[in-house]
């Protein structure tokens, strides 16, 4: 086995305040200035930033057909939706996630899945209805039709976070 040798000497590091030839040196402040460009005036200081991502989500996939999701008849379903809003909360249907799919046939019929918060639902007996009238009045859409699931069950947690901001959930 091997001893450890006593005769060895160990030197702890410097700090990183310590200079290398052993005297102390403060880090420097940091000034108004070094975060100010001196080119810049005031207002062009205060106007809000390009935000470059925003041209990036504002931009739709090409070659996507009218029914398919990010197409323009998909977009206009999900958008007449978006109009119809929970009378017990104020959030529309589709944020509060009460919308669980939308498809566009082939021959322009608009399929919609949906559920609502309970079956004891006060709506729930016009709230499919008017799912259907108002998805089947989109422009290019033939006819509508909706479906009432129970499974899975609605929860809080299919809410988007536009709707939960908007109920003190977030």
């Amino acid at each position: 086995m091997n001893k450890p040798s006593e005769d060895k000497e160990f030197v702890a590091a410097p700090s990183p305040a310590e200079a290398v030839g052993g005297a102390l040196q403060k880090p420097r402040r940091a000034r108004v200035e070094d975060a100010v460009d001196p080119d810049e005036t005031p207002r062009e200081t205060l106007e809000r930033k390009r935000d470059y991502l925003e041209g990036f989500l504002a931009k739709k996939p090409e070659n996507v057909s009218p029914g398919e999701p990010g197409g323009e008849l998909h977009d206009a379903v999900i958008a007449a939706l978006k109009e119809i809003y929970d009378p017990e909360i104020p959030v529309n249907i589709y944020d509060l996630g009460l919308i669980y799919g939308v498809e566009i046939t082939d021959d322009a019929d608009a399929l919609v899945t949906m559920t609502l918060t309970t079956p004891h639902c006060p709506v729930a007996e016009s709230m499919p209805g008017e799912v259907e009238l108002r998805a089947a009045s989109v422009p290019g859409i033939r006819d509508a039709e909706v479906s009432l699931v129970w499974d899975p069950p609605w929860g809080p947690d299919k809410m988007s976070d536009e709707a939960r901001l908007e109920l003190g959930m977030l």
